[in-house]
């Protein structure tokens, strides 16, 4: 089987399995009790925040540890929340755990903009710049788009608030974008980053929270206190461990040339054939492709028969019908009907991504022959 969806997940390392049993089974303690091998246990958790905050090129800052990136988002939005009339921006080109939590507050009686997508995928940044107002309490932008690839320029982004407003928080979710394309958050001046473990090959159920200043921030999880009261419950030791086991790992530099390699390969045997139309976003990992005159539903399936695994769009979202992010961007109903999301990751090989390509290629052409 080929699999080509990682932007929906991916094979945890196996290095990452070894470390997630050490600590499930041998050092299994609790991180919150007194006992030394349990204070152990604490001090390698707090490894993991620096490595973090390393990896994400933050000099300060705090790590919060979240069961993954829904609730990492919910916490930055939610968390952030005040009492007053406050008014918060986000994008169309938002997650689902990003863009039904705008809605949420919609609900609840805040105002909330949703800006749109230009047609290369990135948010309208005219739009964000003059959304912001003395009531603007946070703007959330993603950093590379689930869907399309589409890179958003969050230094652009982080200039336009602090030349408005000093006070608005700036939340990105950075689930496609951490440990696969170089970055400072520094040099960013992000005040929210959310990452998720199993987009870089650790284990699923475990993300995080980058916070800059933890006084902006409220816990929406309450009881024993743990994350410094920020996200009671105990932690997650081995799949915390594991997910740093990962970032230690990943060489973000060589990745990012091998899967502009594979994605080269890859469009090279496309980008002829009649009928395909490819949305290519700035990062190599996601490709979003529509096969005129095809459900893109359709081909996924037969695809499958063939032994290549391919996703329709977020799979969070996948089994709703329509694409906002997609229809944003201007892109007709009837090409987004037809539209797959292939992405990579350097556990694909060449071989591997030029098998795929024809199989699509032919499995494209056969269906098309067939209802013609």
């Amino acid at each position: 089987m080929i699999y080509l969806d990682n932007a929906a997940t991916t094979k945890m390392y196996e290095e990452c399995a070894d470390i997630y049993k050490e600590y499930a089974c041998n050092s299994f303690y609790n991180p919150s009790a007194e006992y030394r091998v349990a204070l152990e246990i604490a001090k390698k958790i707090n490894q993991v925040r620096d490595l973090i905050l390393k990896k994400l090129g933050a000099s300060k800052g705090n790590i919060v540890f979240t069961s993954g990136a829904t609730e990492s988002n919910n916490l930055a939005i939610l968390g952030s929340k005040r009492n007053g009339k406050y008014e918060y921006i986000f994008s169309q080109g938002a997650h689902p755990s990003v863009y039904n939590v705008a809605n949420e507050l919609k609900r609840q009686g805040f105002i909330v903009h949703f800006v749109g997508l230009n047609s290369n995928g990135q948010v309208d940044y005219d739009k964000i710049s003059s959304l912001i107002n003395e009531n603007t309490r946070l703007v959330s932008v993603i950093h590379v788009n689930n869907e399309t690839g589409a890179v958003n320029d969050l230094k652009k982004i982080s200039l336009m608030i602090r030349q408005k407003s000093k006070n608005v928080l700036f939340h990105v979710d950075g689930v496609q974008a951490f440990c696969k394309i170089a970055f400072n958050l520094d040099e960013l001046d992000v005040d929210l980053y959310t990452i998720s473990s199993h987009k870089f090959h650790g284990p699923k159920g475990v993300g995080a929270l980058y916070v800059k200043n933890i006084n902006a921030l409220k816990p929406i999880v309450f009881g024993g206190g743990q994350e410094n009261g920020y996200r009671s419950g105990t932690e997650n030791v081995s799949g915390i461990i594991a997910m740093g086991k990962a970032i230690e790992m990943i060489n973000i530099e060589d990745n990012y040339k091998k899967i502009e390699s594979l994605r080269n390969n890859f469009l090279s045997n496309l980008k002829n054939v009649e009928g395909v139309k490819i949305t290519a976003g700035q990062s190599p990992y996601i490709l979003s492709i529509s096969f005129k005159g095809v459900n893109g539903e359709t081909l996924m399936r037969a695809l499958q028969d063939k032994g290549v695994l391919v996703g329709k769009g977020s799979a969070c979202s996948s089994k709703k019908s329509g694409n906002r992010v997609l229809e944003s961007m201007g892109i007709p109903l009837e090409e987004i009907k037809s539209h797959i999301r292939v992405s990579f990751s350097e556990l694909n090989t060449l071989e591997e991504v030029e098998e795929a390509s024809k199989i699509i290629v032919n499995v494209y052409n056969d269906i098309r022959e067939k209802i013609s």
